[in-house]
Parts: structure tokens; sequence; C-alpha cells
């Protein structure tokens, strides 16, 4: 990112709801506040959708905004700007750590599953605004990676029951928006071993449709994380894929997804890296998944030694 974006705002006194809404837009954009002169973010084109659209609607209350370009700032050098957004973001995620280490110190057994999807979509929420990629946000995902696992083998013997492949032909599988490399692999294999006419959906984690399958999400009737396997790896047992290159696959994904090297296999971590630049260019979650997909297909068929 080269250059800065710098909102500048002025609201009615008698509009005291709408700049308390402002603000916490504000909040959710991840700006930080450059003195008395307004807030800033780093320039890109999403960001500067989101500042324009956020000057429209304080003109619509009667404010007067303006969103500025600017190359630099002569009292602040960049590094002292990234480290301002460096900080606003470790603060999050050092209160999503103490959170997820609470979860973790307590037994809360019918409520387990709905706590960990509002830690998780907390953490994707400034995952979105980590401009500068904090160091903690490799901390904050493998705990929570934990907590899925744990969470996940207390609930095993559910988890384990036998299922009919039948039961799942002609549905909706429905994941987290902006797929990375598990939930694109799990997406693959169930359209080509699972259900061959598979329809996939986004939805957040509170937000399932009754009916659809949820993969990769925190519910009790779908398919995720279970004891130290990744969701691919589960639904290659659930559903009793043998084939020797699933296998194989399942080992890449396990490893890219869990960072734990089980396997000792680093190709994921290059179609890991490939997906998160397509998110970053703004890509669909659509077109994301069916690009994804692809790459796991190149996958298995790539010669092996």
């Amino acid at each position: 990112m080269a250059g800065w974006l710098l909102l500048t705002f002025t609201l009615p006194t008698k509009r005291a709801s709408q700049r308390v809404e402002i603000w916490r837009k504000l909040q959710r954009f991840g700006t930080v506040p450059l003195g008395n002169s307004g807030y800033l973010l780093p320039s890109s084109p999403s960001n500067e959708e989101r500042f324009e659209w956020l000057a429209t609607a304080i003109r619509k209350y009667g404010g007067d905004a303006s969103v500025v370009h600017v190359e630099s700032i002569d009292n602040l050098s960049r590094p002292q700007l990234i480290g301002r957004f460096a900080e606003a973001r470790a603060r999050e995620y050092q209160e999503l750590i103490r959170e997820l280490q609470r979860f973790s110190s307590t037994r809360v057994e019918g409520k387990g599953a709905g706590r960990l999807s509002r830690l998780r979509n907390r953490f994707q929420e400034i995952v979105d605004v980590d401009f500068f990629d904090s160091p903690l946000q490799k901390r904050v995902q493998e705990l929570l990676e934990q907590a899925a696992r744990s969470h996940a083998a207390k609930s095993g013997a559910a988890a384990n029951s036998k299922i009919n492949p039948k039961d799942y032909r002609g549905r909706v599988w429905v994941t987290r928006p902006r797929p990375g490399v598990d939930r694109c692999a799990s997406a693959w294999l169930i359209r080509r071993f699972i259900d061959r006419k598979a329809r996939f959906a986004f939805a957040p984690e509170d937000r399932v449709s009754a009916g659809a399958v949820p993969y990769d999400m925190f519910h009790e009737e779908g398919f995720g994380h279970r004891g130290d396997d990744c969701t691919f790896e589960t639904l290659t047992k659930q559903f009793h894929v043998r084939d020797p290159k699933v296998g194989l696959i399942g080992q890449i994904i396990h490893d890219a997804d869990l960072l734990d090297d089980r396997f000792g296999r680093k190709e994921g971590y290059g179609v890991d890296e490939i997906l998160k630049g397509w998110a970053q260019q703004g890509i669909s979650d659509d077109k994301l998944l069916e690009r994804g997909m692809e790459l796991i297909e190149g996958l298995y068929h790539a010669p092996r030694k």
C-alpha cells in the first residue's frame, strides 16, 4: 500500500446518535485518528470505497465530509504511521487472546459452539483490517484452532456416529465467507466424491439455513475440525473416501491449515498463500471457492515422487 486516505468531517451537535454510528463504523474499518484532523486508512480501492460511502452518509446527516489522498505527513514518518495501526490491531488481538484463555479455562457445554463462533467472527473482523499483518494474527489463529479441536473432542461421541452418504446428496453445503485452503479443499472433496451436484453457499456462523449442511463451522450437526483432524480429513473419514491421492492431499491440507507440520508437507502453504492473495483482490466468495477447487484438482493430478 502506498500513501494514505484521510477522512475529515463535521456533524451538527444535535446529531448525537449519528455521531456514535459514524464512530462505530470508523472503528470497524480499522481507522486510526490523526489528532484533530480526521481519521486515517492506508490507501487502497476498498478503503477508499469505505470512506466515500461513509462521507456520503455524513452529508446525508447534514454534515460536511472530505476524503483526502495523502502522500506523506511531515511530522509522522511512514514507519510511525504503520506503528499506530500495529498498536491498534495488537490491542484488539490481545483482547481476543484473553477471551480465548477465559473460554479454555471454563466449561460451558451447551454454549461452547456459539461462543467459539462469536470469537471466530471477531477474529475475522480484525484480520480484515489488519493491513500490516500483525504477528499476533497467527497466535490468535492457533488458539482458535486449539479451542475448536478441544470442543470437537468433547462432542466426539455424537460426531463419530455413522452416517448415510445418500442423505447428503442434493444438499446445499454452507461455510464461512472468504474460504481458505481447508474450506476450498473440502468443497472439492464434496463435489468429487460425495455429491457431484453439491451446491455451496456462504453465511455467518449464526445464520445457517435450515436443511443446509455446515462445514468448517462450529455446528454440532456439521463437519469440521475433530480431534487433531482438519475438516478435509473429517470428511474423508466420515464418508470413507479410500483414494490414496486423497489421503496425500489430506496431509497437505492438514499441515497448511493446522500449521503443526505433522506430515512435513509444504505444498499446501503455496495454495494457501495464493488464496489469500486472491481474497485481497476482492474476488467474490463463489469465485474464490471455484478457483480454490481448481487448484486442488490440479494438485490431485500432479505427479508424485
